[in-house]
């Protein structure tokens, strides 16, 4: 048993941040899936727009729907969601020995939406309705308008994946809103029991600013390159102390009781940017049951390689608060960093979005041309 294969036995799921049609097609994640090395996936925008820019695996379908004229943005959805069900399709057998608890794929509605509450339920409900496997998971920002849409979407029986989580206090809202979510669905007569959530926690763009800052500061009081390195893990250690006190509450307890599955916590953005760190830094720190943590291949293969999978001691939260109130001492603060690196995220993507619509809209031109 290698390492990733034993994740599962310690109680977290191992994902796959990635998808590619040459995957799909050369049976490459399907063999992953079946050696029990990988038990989901998830996907992104920008994770679309290198697969389809760089590939003319896409070709075909682009040119069926050129000549229909399509717009670019219903391309883009066709070609997703064809990748997502056949992917989805390969991890029915996860979904299906874990009874529905895992195996689940992602796909995130259009970056276009996170600020539009009704437009992003719409879309959410659209995809669902579309790719119609029970296995699939819509993503959905943990933006101020996308929690409102979290609540709805997760009472109209639909399994969410919320992304772009950078703060615990935004956590917080969110599993808020997962609850009520599943609350207005009881009230309405429905059962909660085939709704699952994921609330994908961001790690390693942390410390990617924060060690920025650090860098240009001089202090007494400090240590700042013992600080260095640090942040992203302390915050996760923090969100999921929050996410342990909420399962043993009242309002969840009475959830649970009615068929409610928790919400996991994923560490999302789990790649090691910094070369000086070890490249499963994110991965052995932050194995704990009950979490999924997703990983682009480069991850994945490395912790196979060497990675140590030993649960990791989420017990010592006073050295995360600590942390944070050293970081505060030299003027930079959590929730600073946080809403800049949400406000980046949705921008980050929606960049993505936008030249990825422009690759389908030049390749639809092109293709349309030769077929006439």
């Amino acid at each position: 048993m290698n390492s990733l294969q034993k994740l599962t036995t310690l109680g977290q799921s191992p994902w796959q941040d990635n998808i590619s049609r040459d995957q799909l097609i050369s049976g490459a994640l399907k063999s992953t899936v079946d050696n029990r090395e990988i038990t989901g996936l998830t996907s992104n925008p920008t994770i679309f727009q290198k697969a389809i820019s760089g590939s003319s695996d896409y070709d075909n379908t682009i040119g069926k729907l050129a000549v229909l004229d399509t717009n670019p943005e219903d391309i883009f959805f066709a070609l997703a969601s064809e990748d997502i069900k056949q992917a989805a399709d390969i991890f029915m057998p996860v979904y299906e020995r874990s009874n529905g608890k895992d195996g689940f794929v992602s796909i995130e509605v259009s970056p276009r939406l996170a600020m539009n509450t009704d437009a992003t339920i719409q879309e959410a409900i659209k995809l669902w309705n579309d790719i119609d496997m029970p296995n699939l998971m819509v993503k959905i920002p943990a933006t101020i308008p996308g929690l409102e849409a979290i609540t709805e979407v997760t009472a109209h029986g639909i399994n969410v994946n919320v992304t772009l989580i950078f703060s615990v206090q935004r956590y917080e809202m969110v599993i808020n809103a997962y609850m009520s979510g599943l609350e207005n669905r009881i009230n309405s007569g429905n059962s909660i029991d085939t709704i699952n959530s994921v609330a994908s926690f961001f790690i390693s763009r942390i410390d990617t600013l924060v060690d920025a800052q650090l860098e240009s500061i001089t202090s007494n009081t400090v240590n700042i390159d013992q600080m260095k390195g640090v942040t992203a893990i302390a915050n996760a250690h923090l969100a999921y102390e929050l996410f342990q006190n909420s399962r043993v509450g009242s309002r969840w307890m009475d959830l649970e009781n009615k068929g409610g599955n928790i919400q996991r916590p994923l560490w999302a953005s789990t790649s090691t940017k910094n070369p000086e760190y070890s490249d499963v830094l994110y991965v052995e720190s932050l194995i704990a049951k009950h979490t999924v943590n997703t990983m682009p291949p480069e991850t994945i293969l490395a912790f196979k390689d060497h990675g140590n999978a030993i649960l990791a001691s989420f017990s010592d939260t006073k050295t995360s608060k600590a942390h944070m109130d050293n970081l505060a001492s030299v003027g930079i603060f959590i929730d600073e960093i946080s809403s800049k690196l949400e406000s980046d995220g949705v921008h980050s993507f929606l960049d993505s979005y936008e030249q990825l619509l422009s690759v389908i809209e030049e390749r639809s031109l092109s293709l349309k041309k030769d077929k006439r």
